[in-house]
């Protein structure tokens, strides 16, 4: 490596060292073009919450709108998902989800993070094909990073109790039934089901 490449490694190592990385990152989740995409897909704006769980107090936008809440306003019980548009198990397991918040969301509630995604617009869009309709708040700068919340992967959920204490699990599950077994072990409830 000749010394010209040596110091261009150099100086974009020295950039990636910055004590506020998220500092850097400019990514508009607000726009009005984003906010027109969120509504056409059917995916509520978000509603600040009640709650006082056991999360950070960090105020965080919500996808697609000039809404924000924080992650401790959620009140239990509730599922909070992690995800990204780039992130495959997301992908797969948003479906599912989507179909557990349609059957049970009156009795847990189902808030997404979209969490280090820079691409807002490709996340609302997986939203709509997902069929999602509860609504994201998004992290796309990592904020939440620089909190005692340990978010490892994706796609991950912290699970809010009624009396907002908190359970992290790894995602990844493909269906309601996956998805149901969880909530109802993290939560320790015994969800009412509809019968067919």
């Amino acid at each position: 490596m000749t010394g010209t490449a040596l110091l261009a490694v150099a100086v974009l190592l020295a950039g990636c060292g910055s004590d506020d990385p998220a500092a850097a990152c400019e990514v508009d989740v607000t726009s009005s073009d984003l906010v027109a995409d969120r509504e056409a897909a059917g995916v509520p704006d978000c509603a600040p919450g009640g709650g006082d769980a056991d999360l950070p107090d960090v105020a965080l936008p919500c996808l697609g709108s000039d809404e924000e809440a924080t992650l401790s306003s959620v009140e239990g019980p509730a599922v909070i998902n992690f995800w990204a548009s780039w992130c495959e198990p997301c992908i797969k397991e948003m479906p599912a989800l989507a179909e557990f918040h349609e059957r049970y969301g009156d009795q847990v509630a189902v808030v997404g993070v979209n969490w280090q995604d820079g691409y807002p617009a490709a996340a609302i869009d997986l939203a709509r094909t997902s069929g999602t309709a509860y609504p994201s708040l998004a992290d796309p700068c990592g904020a939440l990073s620089e909190t005692d919340l340990a978010i490892v992967g994706l796609p991950q959920f912290v699970f809010v109790k009624e009396d907002g204490s908190v359970e992290l699990a790894n995602g990844g599950k493909e269906s309601l039934d996956e998805v149901v077994d969880m909530v109802e072990a993290k939560l320790d409830i015994d969800l009412e089901r509809a019968r067919s």
